[in-house]
């Protein structure tokens, strides 16, 4: 009985121990990409800026990349790149926060850009356009006007607007209706912003920090509505325009949050200079926890070895008033 009791305070031990590393772990899990510091000197090919809070990069923003791959026409080899972009979290939430749902689920990752319209936006974001077998144009009937069949409200904020390399919800001629397409601006798109229409705008939630070269040149790509891809060459009817060749989006990735600090680079001072219990107990977290789980083996072998010298009671060292089980006996014996 003893031995038990000693087996289950070991075994409780071990599990409040193991209990502290699942707390652990978890907790890093949650942080994920959000405990990487992206540095801001690094981004060297932004769009032009137009002197608005969208120009600066704030500390902790989430930044997430677009992986590419196109034609910039019809007989030149396919070109692979990336574009960074700022989700603006504090002006945006609930765009952003759809955002970047919608990046972790991966459905962005395959698909193509299904409307480029040179000298505006280049829009994508639909799920369902995604090439038949690899062989592109071939793709779902509904695509460009797929989704998740969830929708977000319409967004505005006084310090989000389409500047050059804005990033923007698209949506139907509902207000409320935007989903998981979205669209950059090529050039600044001042007529969608929501003070210069008649149907509350569209909303802009964050823009791109770098590889806008890219950007630019998908939007000359040749399409349905532009097939020369010549820029002197302005379609004014194009609205809708398919590339001839597939701007695939291979991935879209968030990749980490905007460190011009370099907090989460470098740590912070403040935290550096910390003393005392609290500052002790984070350094020597690897060593207490080794610590409890020896002691815990310790006490699993004594709990062991004291089960194993608790030898059961026999008959020999039993007292004369024991009591034997009942035997049926034979009356006619």
């Amino acid at each position: 009985m003893k031995g038990r009791l000693a087996m289950l305070l070991v075994l409780n031990l071990l599990v409040m121990s193991f209990g502290t590393v699942g707390s652990a772990v978890a907790d890093e899990q949650q942080t994920g990409w959000r405990s990487v510091g992206i540095d801001p000197t690094l981004w060297t090919d932004g769009p032009v800026g137009e002197g608005t809070p969208m120009n600066d990069t704030y500390q902790g923003n989430a930044i997430f990349e677009i992986e590419v791959s196109y034609s910039p026409t019809l007989t030149a080899p396919r070109v692979s790149g990336v574009i960074t972009l700022e989700l603006f979290e504090q002006w945006a939430p609930i765009t952003t926060a759809n955002m970047i749902k919608n990046v972790e689920a991966g459905i962005y990752d395959g698909i193509f850009f299904h409307r480029v319209i040179d000298d505006f936006v280049t829009q994508s974001g639909d799920p369902t356009c995604k090439s038949l077998l690899g062989l592109y144009p071939a793709t779902s009937l509904g695509c460009g006007s797929g989704g998740t069949g969830t929708t977000i409200p319409l967004e505005h904020n006084d310090n989000l607007s389409h500047v050059d390399g804005a990033i923007g919800m698209a949506r139907s001629q509902e207000e409320n209706s935007a989903d998981s397409q979205w669209y950059i601006a090529e050039t600044e798109a001042h007529n969608l912003d929501p003070e210069n229409r008649d149907d509350g705008g569209y909303a802009t939630f964050g823009i791109v920090r770098d590889g806008m070269t890219h950007v630019r040149t998908i939007a000359t790509v040749p399409t349905t509505d532009d097939p020369t891809g010549d820029e002197d060459i302005q379609n004014p009817a194009s609205s809708a325009g398919r590339p001839l060749e597939e701007v695939q989006i291979l991935s879209v990735q968030m990749v980490g949050a905007s460190d011009p600090d370099g907090t989460l680079r470098f740590g912070s001072p403040d935290l550096n200079e910390n003393t005392g219990f609290l500052a002790w107990l984070e350094e020597a977290y690897a060593v207490l926890f080794t610590g409890t789980f020896l002691i815990g083996l310790v006490v699993v072998l004594a709990g062991w070895m004291f089960a194993r010298v608790d030898p059961p009671l026999s008959l020999e060292k039993q007292s004369k008033q024991v009591s034997l089980d009942a035997v049926l006996l034979d009356d006619s014996a």
